[in-house]
């Protein structure tokens, strides 16, 4: 019904949609940026937070969203409707965002070059030993390839923001580095990709410390890093990890970047949580009177899911007005975590990731949710999807109310955004002057396909159908 009333009006969906697909499609064939398209109008859509019956149309100027109006079914289409975009029945939705993803590492598994690096035992030392052998072939050319395999697969996805790590250490030196702001660049009209200079070698620990951390601090001098990112947990013992904080929380004030931390990977009753050191330590430097807006990120930080109910709570209020966000990475850690012995019997599984939405509700922290590793021996499986996390948590966290899965799908949207310093908006629902980036998520019932009319439907069964808008240009649009 929808498309006869589309076709009475001179716009034939399906073959505007296709006409997209192709753009973009010899876009990306040729390496050159994906294609865009200014989009003025959005008609006939349902929004988050709003009733499922209504539609709405929305007007974009400039970018941001001018005006959300009820849809009024009454106004004709203009003959030339390539900057109109049709979409009755569709859910509009914030885009996605990666708050943490590993660009230099990503589909080591599926990449030809590393077919002899697979996965035997499937732990951590294994997959720190992997990483290595493969870090030590790493050249542009492929570092390119896989990166951009990422990069797009997200962007299908609905993804226009994400934080990239890359590594900066005296194996791969720089290479992961220029890759990265490379495909910074070349991306930047689709996607904002914010680039981590990231310590996963120890820069304490080791014989090659000294150079890793000259390499770091020549790294942050370049104005398109915009984050420093270490992992502490790599160095020898404790006071080589509090070294690693003190220098991290350091060198992102010397040059004005975000901070990012690997933190507490473990399941370690017995083991202090350094959580606690890192707090100290950033109100000791007076972080929140100077670098309001740089925002502080603690990542893994599985050690937390053993926490007693008090144990939140003083870490809530240890924290205070600090800007501190909390990433869960679960495809990571449960298949990092709590691996049983081999002659186990397999009764014993234990399994820790960061419980992010009962973070947020029970204790009012920040907290985010993403995919960190795609494709290798940290994380075999998975996709690039963040809705596809966003789907799993419901039944990791057991959260299946129409709350729970609004903070999951903010956990991938606004609040991943707001957590990596990309704006501060969290909730869902969307006003005017808001900027005009979101997902359109094309599961109109026209086609008598069965359609998503709320957003926990989103999240319980995400529709694999959907389009970008960024900045207010149509940016991708998956058809298959």
């Amino acid at each position: 019904m929808a498309a006869d009333f589309l076709k009475t009006h001179s716009i034939n969906k399906q073959d505007d949609m296709s006409k997209v697909q192709s753009s973009v499609s010899a876009a990306t064939r040729k390496g050159s940026r994906l294609s865009c398209q200014r989009v003025k109008d959005i008609r006939g859509v349902r929004l988050p937070k709003r009733d499922p019956e209504s539609r709405w149309d929305i007007v974009i100027e400039d970018g941001t969203i001018a005006s959300i109006a009820p849809h009024d079914t009454q106004s004709l289409f203009p003959d030339t409707a390539s900057e109109i975009s049709n979409a009755h029945d569709c859910f509009l939705a914030p885009s996605l965002c990666h708050p943490h993803v590993h660009l230099d590492k990503c589909f080591l598994l599926n990449d030809a070059k590393y077919a002899d690096l697979s996965i035997q035992n499937g732990d951590f030392a294994e997959a720190l030993s992997l990483t290595s052998q493969a870090k030590s072939r790493f050249s542009p050319d492929d570092l390119l390839r896989r990166g951009s395999w990422l990069i797009e697969e997200s962007i299908e996805a609905g993804v226009t923001c994400m934080r990239a790590f890359v590594e900066v250490d005296a194996t791969v030196r720089f290479k992961c580095l220029e890759a990265g702001l490379q495909l910074k660049e070349q991306y930047q009209d689709a996607c904002e990709i914010q680039i981590c200079a990231f310590a996963q070698d120890p820069i304490f620990s080791g014989e090659n410390a000294v150079e890793n951390r000259r390499l770091m601090e020549e790294a942050l001098q370049r104005d398109e890093v915009g984050v420093v990112g270490s992992t502490p947990y790599v160095e020898a013992d404790e006071t080589k990890m509090r070294q690693n904080v003190d220098w991290a929380i350091n060198a992102a004030w010397k040059y004005g970047k975000h901070l990012d931390l690997h933190l507490d990977y473990n399941l370690n009753r017995e083991k202090e949580p350094m959580v606690y050191y890192v707090i100290a330590q950033l109100h000791s430097r007076q972080w929140l009177s100077e670098r309001r807006s740089k925002t502080v990120v603690l990542g893994h930080c599985t050690r937390l899911t053993l926490f007693t109910v008090d144990q939140w709570r003083d870490l809530r209020n240890r924290i205070g007005d600090l800007p501190v966000s909390f990433v869960g990475l679960p495809t990571s850690d449960l298949f990092m975590m709590g691996k049983p012995p081999n002659d186990s019997g397999g009764g014993e599984r234990v399994r820790g990731t960061l419980q992010i939405p009962q973070m947020i509700q029970q204790y009012g922290l920040e907290g985010a949710i993403s995919i960190n590793n795609v494709g290798n021996a940290f994380t075999p499986q998975g996709n690039c999807d963040p809705l596809s996390i966003a789907s799993m948590c419901v039944g990791i966290y057991q959260a299946g109310t129409k709350q729970d899965a609004e903070i999951l799908y903010e956990c991938v949207s606004t609040r991943a955004k707001a957590a990596i310093g990309c704006g501060d908006r969290k909730e869902l629902e969307f006003h005017a002057g808001d900027e005009a980036d979101f997902i359109l998520f094309d599961v109109a019932t026209y086609s008598g396909r069965r359609g998503r009319r709320t957003l926990e439907e989103l999240v319980y069964d995400p529709p694999r159908k959907r389009s970008n808008v960024h900045k207010g240009h149509t940016i991708l649009l998956r058809i298959n």
